[in-house]
């Protein structure tokens, strides 16, 4: 049963350029992974900081091993750390 991920960020505007490279490797990677069937980013409308990728899996296994892989993890600390802010994550299924 296919799941998506909803992963929430605060995004100054004065971090976004900085982001922005980290955000893309981080999609591409995740995109050759198994299980990966695709994502989405959207940013709020009335408050623009805010942003939702919404990436969807075949199953929570294979989420959890991508979220749990040594260069996931290693794009992840260089995106809290730019944005000075813990990522959010929400787990749902249909």
């Amino acid at each position: 049963m296919a799941v998506k991920i909803f992963i929430k960020r605060s995004v100054p505007a004065d971090k976004a350029n900085k982001l922005l490279p980290l955000l893309q490797r981080l999609r591409i990677l995740a995109m050759n992974q198994p299980g990966y069937i695709s994502s989405e980013t959207l940013q709020r409308i009335d408050s623009k900081s805010e942003h939702v990728v919404i990436s969807t899996w075949q199953t929570v296994e294979d989420w959890q091993r991508w979220a749990t892989s040594p260069a996931r993890i290693e794009l992840q600390n260089q995106i809290e750390a730019t944005l000075n802010d813990k990522t959010e994550y929400e787990i749902y299924q249909h």
